[in-house]
């Protein structure tokens, strides 16, 4: 039987201070994968440490010209993958790169052609920060508004079968995108199970991106997302 192939798409957006040490952990991973790049038009020395990197790993990099946001970046990961499932992954250090395995071999147990597997940051763990109140609301939002049972619906960590990209059209440009890949997943009638994965919470010092407008345009997104049939 052939191995299912997994699809790793990585958005990186001016991480120069990080993404030497942490890709190393991506690329090593046990597992029959690919992985595609996608430098976001960063404007420090991303660039260069990718294409020293590539001498010593495999991985496909793609170079946009112009800072276009995460969910530009994505979509644009979404027209080169070749595998079975695609998962999407930071490259900031706030996962723990292994639990791409683990989520990997759970949905190999377990799928029925019509399931994806999330990594719940606070199904085990739920922790009282700014951050994790605001992704509480949009959850519990997500599952009133589709009547799921998410605790984590903001997490980076959705592993998909790449089939359902036939059923989801996704037109988020920045962080907006992964509420709208949850809405229409379970709008497609796709089960999410959630599984327990690590996470260190970086601050603003160290570069993370996702600010408070971010929160009121996942929002709009869920409700625009209901009201679209």
């Amino acid at each position: 039987m052939t191995k299912k192939l997994l699809s790793i798409i990585i958005p990186i957006y001016n991480e120069d201070r990080i993404v030497a040490a942490s890709l190393p952990a991506i690329f090593q991973l046990d597992i029959n994968k690919e992985i595609i790049i996608i430098n976001d038009g960063s404007t420090d020395d991303t660039q260069s440490i990718l294409q020293s990197l590539s001498g010593q790993y495999d991985f496909r990099l793609i170079n946009q010209a112009t800072n276009q946001g995460k969910g530009a970046a994505i979509k644009r990961g979404l027209e080169e993958i070749k595998g079975d499932y695609f998962i999407i992954c930071d490259a900031d250090l706030e996962y723990e790169p292994r639990d791409i395995s683990y989520l990997f071999s759970k949905i190999l147990e377990i799928d029925n052609g019509r399931l994806a597997v999330y990594g719940s940051r606070f199904l085990d763990h739920p922790s009282l920060s700014f951050h994790y109140l605001v992704n509480l609301f949009l959850t519990k939002l997500t599952n009133i508004l589709f009547h799921s049972r998410l605790t984590d619906m903001e997490t980076c960590f959705k592993l998909i079968p790449a089939t359902a990209l036939k059923k989801i059209r996704l037109n988020g440009q920045r962080f907006e995108i992964e509420p709208e890949i949850t809405a229409q997943l379970l709008k497609a009638g796709y089960k999410i199970q959630e599984f327990p994965i690590k996470y260190r919470r970086r601050g603003y010092h160290e570069g993370k991106k996702i600010k408070a407008r971010d929160g009121l345009l996942a929002i709009k997104t869920l409700i625009k997302e209901r009201l679209i049939k």
